[in-house]
């Protein structure tokens, strides 16, 4: 293996390291694209199947409660044995399991393929931050982290290309066909990414040296073990993981049901629920780029790393709630979307700062940091994504709203709390 001191050492840098996060953003392109699947055809396999939308509820939440519990398995994974080979056997499965959704024939058939298919997904996240941290710069790390959950939630924009397979071939052909997408990332994954730049033949000298100036040197060697006593004792953790079950509430929301709620909440079509349902995840991709470019910009005018994800995140909670309750007061059925485009969209932005900060305080053991914020977020969301239909059945669609409203606020008083320059201190 060409080794950095064998490179040349032309004056201008490689962009291997752009070249993977291009590939980052297509996998978590798919881990989206994946999910949205399941939701806009959930009102088709109600229909053929007979299921009741409690039942549906808890189909939806055992993918939710399955990736929440494995997200700590799946981020020491991606610590432990590397993330090329972890991303390419997660996706590999998952892919799999998106597949065979197709052959289901009853509530529990879907429930157990949505669990399993929920333990493939938990790692990915993790491990996709994890694959980051010795390539991306910290100046970048806030866009990094914007571009690639932006690139998740474009994958919600196949929506429409959902509703025409279903319209033309019926509900079970979009799950073949998405299988078949994340097998052959999977592929192209392993033969491209390498663990550490130090290994990849398109690095050379000058961009090793730019990585290394900025990350401060070669990262740990992969295998070692995770200090999860010292990882668990962070405060920031903690913070930062009560604050991702606010957001969590809110993505539940736009992610499981909102397709649901255009027909029967607001009485749109199945053509519309499509173009919406794409539209609202185009803005969601909107505010992710932008809270990525907003942290890294106050982080480079402040220097101070807390502030810079501090104020993005609580601005981002803010505005998200407000949306989030002026479309509980909208009479108009489109003025109530457009509300919930805004509100969605400035949930987004809180995220990329979010991912940043596991980044920020545990570096080469970012995965294992994000797994705990990950599951604790995706347990509220679960919880979230099956009490949905009892308020529903209780006050009318207008509920679930107005809880996520108040979630947000929530969100936003935690996130004034959190200091993202309070690193994890490791043992040499």
């Amino acid at each position: 293996m060409q080794t950095a001191s064998a490179r040349s050492t032309s004056a201008h840098p490689t962009h291997a390291r752009h070249i993977v996060l291009a590939l980052t953003v297509a996998a978590y392109f798919i881990t989206y694209m994946d999910r949205v699947v399941f939701s806009q055809a959930a009102t088709d396999i109600r229909k053929d199947l007979g299921l009741s939308l409690v039942q549906m509820g808890a189909i939806l939440a055992a993918f939710r409660y399955s990736y929440a519990i494995f997200q700590v398995p799946g981020g020491w994974l991606g610590d432990r044995i590397g993330p090329r080979r972890a991303l390419s056997l997660i996706v590999g499965w998952w892919s799999i399991l998106i597949s065979m959704t197709a052959l289901g024939w009853n509530a529990a058939s879907l429930w157990v393929v949505r669990f399993i298919f929920g333990a493939g997904e938990s790692g990915a996240f993790p491990i996709a931050t994890r694959s980051l941290s010795r390539w991306i710069l910290p100046s970048e790390r806030g866009f990094a982290q914007g571009i690639t959950h932006a690139g998740s939630r474009l994958g919600g924009t196949v929506a429409p290309i959902v509703a025409f397979l279903i319209l033309h071939y019926g509900w079970r052909m979009p799950f073949w066909a998405f299988g078949i997408v994340g097998l052959l990332w999977a592929v192209v994954w392993y033969s491209y990414y390498r663990d550490t730049p130090e290994q990849h033949h398109g690095v050379n000298a000058a961009e090793l040296e730019k990585i290394h100036s900025a990350t401060g040197g070669p990262g740990k060697p992969v295998g070692h073990a995770v200090p999860w006593k010292r990882i668990l004792a962070s405060p920031v953790l903690w913070q930062i993981s009560v604050m991702y079950v606010c957001y969590q509430v809110l993505l539940a929301w736009y992610t499981d049901w909102f397709p649901t709620f255009l027909t029967e909440g607001r009485g749109f079509g199945a053509h519309d629920r499509g173009t919406f349902t794409g539209l609202s995840w185009i803005a969601a991709a909107v505010g992710n780029l932008s809270g990525g470019w907003l942290t890294d910009q106050v982080l480079r005018v402040t220097g101070d790393v807390k502030r810079a994800r501090r104020l993005v995140g609580v601005c981002g909670f803010l505005i998200a709630a407000v949306g989030v309750y002026a479309s509980t007061l909208a009479k108009d059925p489109r003025t109530c979307v457009y509300l919930n485009f805004i509100a969605f969209a400035a949930s987004e932005v809180t995220v990329s700062v979010s991912w940043a900060i596991p980044l920020d305080i545990a570096g080469d053991f970012a995965g294992s940091a994000a797994s705990v914020m990950n599951c604790c977020g995706n347990l509220g969301g679960a919880a979230f994504s099956q009490i949905v239909p009892y308020l529903v059945k209780a006050s009318g669609w207008n509920m679930p709203l107005l809880v996520s409203s108040v979630v947000a606020v929530a969100g936003a008083l935690i996130y004034s709390r959190v200091d993202a320059s309070r690193k994890v201190v490791f043992a040499e």
